[in-house]
């Protein structure tokens, strides 16, 4: 049931709490550092309620064949500048370089890592797809083609009767009101009237109602068939609330289907909402958003699960297929030198990158985060690199480029 928004006193008191929680986050979480102010972390890890997964008494387990490898070796006891703690590289069914410096705390007064849960960013609106294909496979949802339709926390919005496939490729038509189109490389933010409003903060309803209430998806042209490509936070928390409405009662059930059971996570594993832990929560609906933390091990084992999948034609195998076949081209954006898999990938689908420069005849299923982030797997040669860091300032050519390539 809708909450009025149209009595000035309720609304002043709401967006007064919004802000204060954004003020915090901002003040926790954007850190600067050495001389080229880098941010480092995510949100406070224990200020906002979570999804949790317990890790699997199964868990999958990963042979060693170990190899060293300078450049790798040099950037992370370099990483005071570089930003890289974390460097996995998978292949031939073992793990064959496996280079870390994890402190208990972030350089320079970054956030604290706790049960060494390091956050995903942007890779966590690659897992929320993942999750959405499997609530496909198990029912909940017809299809990628299945229309957002009868749920009425996008009524009378730009998102309203939206096919979930045009979500899920980043082309919903909301380049008007948020995300890179607008404002580039800050995907959560509104567009400039609203510049304090993040859309990973302000539970979703709340949030539409508020400021997309008769909103209209933007086609570019007369003659065009599909919105623009434009990447966008709110759309992946869309598309992870709609999966949370459809599977109702079920929705931690299906987490832990597939963070347990499938995939066989070893540690605890969460998504974080945007409800935080000193609200009631009693006016909050729709609190779901794509912030993932995991370990770095098990980074590895759900990227393994993917790779899988795939090869297996399992009924996951077959969802990433189909996003790899309906992706779509990104604007042209070569960056030179590469500092990031998402900006050297000429196509995006269903959340994923696809299509990296030099390499477009390999099919590599590509996910990227904030801060360095990076999960390449190499479906032809089975080969699989985990990257984390706490900024990104690393060779990314030499360490990940160079080694996929290879």
């Amino acid at each position: 049931m809708y909450m009025n928004f149209n009595r000035k006193s309720q609304f002043e008191h709401r967006l007064v709490k919004y802000f204060f929680i954004i003020f915090i986050t901002f003040i926790f979480s954007n850190v600067a550092y050495a001389k080229k102010n880098k941010r480092t972390w995510d949100y406070p890890l224990n200020w906002y309620k979570k999804f949790e997964v317990e890790g699997s008494k199964d868990f999958v387990n990963f042979e060693l064949n170990l190899r060293k490898d300078e450049d790798i070796i040099r950037e992370i006891k370099n990483n005071q500048e570089t930003g890289v703690i974390g460097y996995l590289l998978y292949e031939d069914e073992k793990i064959t370089i496996d280079v870390s410096d994890m402190p208990t705390h972030a350089r320079k007064g970054g956030a604290k890592i706790i049960n060494g849960l390091l956050p995903s960013h942007s890779i966590g609106k690659s897992l929320v797809s993942y999750v959405t294909g499997h609530a496909i496979c198990e029912g909940y949802i017809k299809s990628v083609h299945e229309k957002i339709t009868g749920w009425k926390t996008v009524q009378n919005t730009l998102f309203q009767d939206q096919v979930l496939i045009d979500l899920l490729n980043m082309q919903a038509g909301d380049d008007k009101y948020v995300g890179e189109r607008i404002r580039p490389r800050a995907d959560s933010k509104l567009k400039k009237n609203y510049p304090q409003i993040s859309v990973n903060t302000m539970p979703l309803r709340n949030l539409l109602q508020i400021y997309f209430q008769g909103s209209k998806k933007h086609i570019p042209s007369f003659n065009a068939k599909k919105p623009k490509y434009n990447y966008s936070a709110l759309t992946t928390n869309v598309i992870m609330n709609y999966v949370i409405y459809k599977t109702g009662k079920d929705w931690k059930k299906l987490l832990h289907k597939v963070f347990n059971q499938h995939i066989k996570v070893k540690e605890n594993v969460r998504f974080l909402q945007t409800d935080n832990q000193m609200n009631s929560g009693s006016l909050l609906t729709e609190t779901g958003r794509y912030s993932f933390y995991a370990t770095r091990y098990d980074y590895l084992r759900i990227a393994k699960a993917m790779l899988d999948d795939w090869h297996n034609n399992t009924c996951a195998g077959k969802y990433l297929k189909m996003l790899y076949k309906q992706r779509i081209k990104k604007d042209k954006n070569t960056i030179d030198p590469p500092t990031d898999l998402a900006l050297v990938t000429n196509s995006y689908g269903g959340q994923f990158h696809f299509d990296i420069f030099g390499l477009q005849k390999r099919k590599i299923i590509g996910m990227s985060g904030f801060a360095g982030q990076q999960i390449l797997i190499d479906i032809d040669k089975k080969r699989i690199i985990v990257v984390n860091s706490f900024y990104r300032n690393y060779n990314w050519k030499k360490i990940v480029y160079d080694k996929i390539k290879h």
